[in-house]
């Protein structure tokens, strides 16, 4: 007589002697994000080296743009984090996330920014009375 076992998840969603319970990335994936994560590195050190955009501007926003497309590639590729994984809750957690870091990133450079432009600059006289 046999009893049949079948075993359970450990922490990390895997069964031991079995498949992962839950899919953490392919070496496909991995592959892909490491090909684009180098494009994404090589092009803006490129427009840096060579000049090739004239405007420092444009060249600050095209670094921004990569580095923002940089960010969605690690996510998408190396973290996994999509609609599918766990219902949605971690999408939804990184999303709640980011928001509350951007919020504080645009909300303190308001303040430092505010700070600067309507702080009283200090007059000789009132330095020599300090």
């Amino acid at each position: 007589m046999s009893i049949s076992h079948t075993p359970t998840p450990h922490a990390g969603g895997h069964v031991p002697g079995g498949t992962p319970a839950q899919s953490h990335g392919s070496k496909r994936s991995f592959v892909t994000g490491s090909v684009l994560s180098i494009i994404m590195t090589v092009i803006p050190f490129w427009l840096v080296m060579s000049g090739a955009l004239h405007n420092p501007q444009a060249t600050a926003l095209t670094i921004f743009a990569f580095a923002l497309a940089q960010i969605g590639v690690h996510v998408v590729c190396f973290l996994n984090v999509d609609s599918r994984a766990e219902g949605g809750w971690t999408l939804l957690a990184f999303l709640f996330t980011a928001i509350i870091v951007g919020i504080t990133i645009i909300g303190s450079i308001w303040v430092m920014y505010h700070l600067d432009n309507n702080m009283m600059p200090m007059t000789p006289q009132a330095m020599r009375q300090m």
